[in-house]
């Protein structure tokens, strides 16, 4: 059970976000700068008090995941199938959430992961299996005809880790793990209108630190001391400042940070995710107003 303090920055992180997600739907327009979103997001975080947990994730149509724009990046959103997924932080108490903005023709797809979401929602209490929660998710996902994204799931959230355990998944398991009262989790449902697999490809824009040891490259150095301050956190290339290709280079390569690149699948994919608190007899969705 966590300490009534720490449950109340996770409230607090989680109030925020709300607030941020309902400014930055009504931004996401045909013709409006992904940067400019991106960027306007996390600002507001800041402003409001909270701490940005990782870089905006602005992925359309195929991707799933892990696409931020970069710092010269100048597309614009079209007819898209947008995801945007956004996280704040309280003293390293995260809040995660995302939802899909449909701004093609994609109603019924967007339809399959909220009802998922909302579904697993309902299941959620103190010592349930999140077996249970996986299977309605896929149920609920395969009903409207589409595959639940098998490879990406729902997660614990704990401090300063976005993503601890239990892992929630988006298809039916053998088995799975009992929630405990006062749990955090993160319910996120993948639905896809291809083979519901994702793949990782091209250039990685989102970055963590793995690990802290010596390196003696000048650029190196100088972004190993600017991201200890995200700590494990996730954090984006257009966030730091020198020859930050090179040193990301240098830092991958000696195992000191991990990259992500997007993921991707064959089909379009929608999301939904909201942060959850763990009830003896149900939960608080921390990521509503």
């Amino acid at each position: 059970m966590q300490e009534p303090e720490v449950l109340d920055k996770y409230r607090e992180a989680g109030r925020i976000l709300a607030e941020v997600r309902g400014e930055a739907i009504k931004k996401v327009k045909v013709g409006v700068k992904l940067l400019d979103v991106a960027e306007s997001v996390e600002r507001s975080i800041q402003q409001k008090g909270g701490a940005v947990a990782f870089p905006t994730n602005i992925s359309l149509n195929e991707e799933a995941a892990h696409a931020t724009p970069s710092e010269a990046d100048a597309s614009i959103f079209s007819r898209d199938l947008v995801k945007l997924d956004i996280g704040v932080h309280i003293d390293g108490y995260i809040a995660d959430t995302a939802i899909t903005i449909d701004l093609g023709n994609n109603k019924k797809l967007v339809e399959a992961s909220n009802s998922a979401l909302e579904r697993a929602i309902d299941v959620v209490h103190a010592d349930v299996d999140t077996a249970a929660i996986s299977a309605v998710i896929e149920q609920t996902i395969t009903d409207y005809g589409f595959h639940p994204v098998v490879n990406l799931t729902g997660h614990g959230l704990e401090r300063y880790t976005q993503h601890a355990p239990p892992p929630i998944h988006n298809r039916r398991t053998q088995s799975g793990t009992k929630l405990k009262e006062g749990q955090v989790i993160a319910i996120e449902p993948f639905s896809s209108n291809g083979n519901g697999r994702v793949y990782e490809t091209g250039k990685a824009e989102i970055f963590s630190l793995v690990k802290e040891k010596p390196v003696r490259s000048p650029e190196a150095r100088a972004i190993l001391k600017e991201i200890e301050t995200y700590k494990s956190l996730p954090f984006a290339r257009r966030w730091l400042k020198g020859r930050v290709d090179l040193g990301l280079k240098q830092l991958e390569a000696a195992g000191i940070i991990h990259a992500y690149p997007v993921l991707k699948d064959r089909g379009l994919v929608s999301q939904a995710e909201d942060t959850l608190i763990v009830t003896t007899d149900g939960s608080e969705v921390i990521t509503r107003i």
